[in-house]
């Protein structure tokens, strides 16, 4: 009895050490699946609002349209990174912009998660809170922090998912039109479509100020949808990533250097009245660990 209990017990061992290495090939392919070369349809508009202010106006609704290169820059068994190149211009007169970029991390116990004004909180997870999930990454253009969750991929009815609410700081659409609010709760659900994917967001605009409740200011609604297209679309991208990507591998050592202290972290929004990605944009900025290290550590508050 002893030796048939045994026998089953090694039995699902072995069973569920083989669904979940299964499991985990297929979440690999469907995050992998987000590369490539892309037409994008950005989408938001602000769905209610709940300002006691009578003179509280709303963003305006937002369609935007865009090439998109994602290029595949790490792939290994627990880490996948992934670089957005966003193509403007005709066809006949291109230019690359480095657009953000988004670390998907296997079991991922490490998360730095946002507070506000420009702060973040390095967490420490439980073993048993990230098993078999998958934690996004997300970045500046600069390869500064934005926002981190991890959950599951979900595969079922021949639909590929992954969704996570997390704290964010203001998008780049509003943090230059407004100061009403400082947070953005994000709920995120990337799902991998026949055509591509698609990012779909349902996100709260809060105020938040120590030691009192958020206040709910406002809802928004985005939709943005990534339709393949035939890569050689996107050879402009590829072509600046191929010149670009030794200055930027500096750049995210450098800042995987910061990460790797587990340390909370608040960063200056400019020095000199220049953010940190106007540097690092420049033609004149010259690249190496030093010059990229002693810029970043001007942008740390100590």
């Amino acid at each position: 009895m002893k030796r048939l209990i045994l026998l089953q017990f090694l039995f699902f061992v072995i069973t569920s050490t083989v669904i979940a290495k299964e499991k985990k090939e297929k979440d690999k392919e469907a995050i992998k699946n987000i590369c490539g070369c892309f037409e994008v349809s950005f989408n938001f508009a602000e769905t209610f609002e709940y300002s006691n202010d009578t003179a509280y106006t709303s963003s305006s609704i937002k369609h935007d349209k865009g090439l998109e290169w994602v290029e595949l820059v790490e792939d290994s068994d627990n880490k996948i990174v992934m670089q957005h190149l966003l193509i403007v211009g005709s066809p006949e007169n291109q230019y690359v912009i480095k657009h953000w970029r988004q670390d998907w991390l296997y079991e991922n116990r490490d998360l730095y998660m946002y507070n506000m004004n420009n702060s973040w909180s390095y967490n420490k997870f439980k073993k048993k809170h990230v098993k078999g999930q998958w934690t996004q990454k997300v970045f500046q253009v600069d390869d500064s922090p934005r926002y981190e969750g991890s959950a599951s991929w979900v595969h079922v009815d021949g639909k590929s998912f992954w969704e996570n609410t997390t704290d964010a700081p203001l998008p780049r659409r509003e943090y230059t039109k407004r100061n009403d609010y400082n947070v953005l709760v994000r709920t995120n659900k990337h799902e991998i479509t026949k055509s591509g994917w698609i990012h779909d967001q349902d996100n709260n605009k809060i105020i938040r100020e120590m030691y009192k409740k958020d206040v709910l200011l406002a809802q928004e609604k985005g939709f943005n949808n990534y339709i393949r297209v035939d890569n050689k679309r996107c050879i402009a991208a590829q072509d600046y990533w191929l010149k670009n990507k030794v200055n930027w591998k500096i750049v995210r050592s450098q800042w995987d250097d910061i990460f790797a202290d587990n340390k909370d972290l608040k960063l200056k929004t400019a020095v000199n009245n220049k953010s940190l990605y106007m540097y690092l944009f420049s033609d004149e900025f010259k690249f190496s660990n030093e010059s990229v290290s002693s810029l970043i550590s001007q942008y740390i508050v100590d």
